[in-house]
């Protein structure tokens, strides 16, 4: 029974949406499919409501059902503990997304963008919703946004 929980678990990580960490390969996975981009800034070993958020909106099955289907998923994280630094290039990369789209520094803070990397909706914190809720914001924002 063991074995087969944790093949069913190795298959659903396989089978869920890849977080990417390039902004020019996930336009370009965004224009190739006709997605949307959901751009994350997080603190992933410190910030509280960002891991508040990857466990209850972005792990849950709902909405990655809804994102392999619909999005291209971007995360720009900014760990602070020593054994989670980033190499100097993913930093790099980060740092221009927070010049560009997080100029403020707000922890979550979540962005919805079209392919070419207009912003459609901004969510700053928890969005305090569930799953469910998150994914009828995103598509009411795509919607509004003619996509």
């Amino acid at each position: 029974m063991k074995v087969l929980l944790l093949a069913l678990s190795c298959l659903w990580a396989f089978a869920s949406p890849a977080w990417e960490t390039d902004f020019d390969k996930a336009r370009k996975l965004a224009a190739d499919k006709h997605h949307l981009i959901l751009l994350n800034f997080s603190g992933s070993d410190w910030c509280g409501p960002c891991i508040r958020l990857k466990t209850e909106i972005f792990d849950d099955k709902a909405f990655l059902t809804f994102a392999d289907q619909e999005l291209i998923l971007l995360n720009a994280d900014f760990p602070r503990s020593r054994k989670n630094q980033l190499s100097k290039e993913q930093q790099k990369r980060n740092d221009a997304l927070a010049d560009k789209y997080n100029p403020e520094g707000h922890f979550p803070y979540t962005l919805l963008l079209d392919e070419n990397g207009k912003v459609l909706k901004t969510w700053e914190g928890f969005p305090n919703t569930t799953p469910d809720g998150f994914i009828d914001q995103v598509k009411n924002s795509a919607h509004a946004a003619g996509k």
